[in-house]
């Protein structure tokens, strides 16, 4: 019987494969803050159970039951993300940490039934995708806003990185999901956008704030 702590392995494990097909131990112990005898330690047991591929001085490789214990363990935390949001009002900044601690919850049907009264979502608070059932994601094919050119109109879908201090910062400024923003302008010099919404209100955004927002 897996505890969290092996399902917090198998979740970062997924996430570093999807930065970078070879992944070390030390990588491994970086992602989860923990020392490298440690994560050795986890990575041996996780092999044990037939989710890893574990050789020695050879990268480490979910296997396709790993894979499937990580895309299940992403649909019930943005699942959990999305119930806070919508139905317990939690503000997109909030939901994170008590979703971390939701996603171990093992019975099957609970998801499934908080999935049924949500409307079955594609996607949570932040824009990323909820794979369903079956593990299926239904990929959007969004744009960077610093992709965008001056003059264009564009909605804000998704962040790609959904820190607490990032979405501090988005709320101060008043920017959100579904909202629609226009280019007016960009610096020469460091790339800044000067964009406008909301009754024409104006704000720069700086080149590594718009590299972490999705746009459509």
């Amino acid at each position: 019987m897996q505890n969290d702590t092996t399902e917090n392995y198998i979740k970062a494990l997924y996430y570093l494969d999807l930065k970078n097909t070879d992944i070390s131990i030390t990588d491994l112990g970086k992602e989860l803050q923990v020392s490298k005898p440690s994560a050795n330690a986890m990575v041996k047991r996780l092999a044990s159970m037939g989710v890893l591929k574990y050789q020695k001085y050879k990268p480490l490789k979910l296997t396709q039951k790993g894979r499937e214990q990580a895309i299940s363990m992403i649909r019930k935390h943005r699942l959990c993300e999305m119930f806070l949001n919508r139905i317990m009002g939690f503000g997109w900044e909030e939901v994170h940490e008590i979703a971390e601690e939701m996603e171990h919850i093992s019975q099957e049907h609970f998801f499934d039934r908080m999935d049924e009264l949500l409307g079955f979502p594609s996607e949570d608070p932040h824009g990323s995708p909820i794979p369903d059932k079956n593990g299926q994601v239904i990929k959007k094919n969004y744009r960077l806003l610093s992709e965008i050119g001056v003059g264009e109109s564009v909605t804000l879908r998704a962040l790609r990185n959904s820190s607490a201090d990032f979405i501090a910062y988005l709320n101060k400024k008043n920017l959100s999901l579904g909202l629609c923003v226009k280019v007016e302008g960009v610096e020469a010099f460091d790339k800044s956008l000067h964009v406008s919404f909301s009754k024409k209100e104006t704000l720069t955004l700086s080149h590594q704030v718009c590299n972490r927002l999705l746009v459509e």
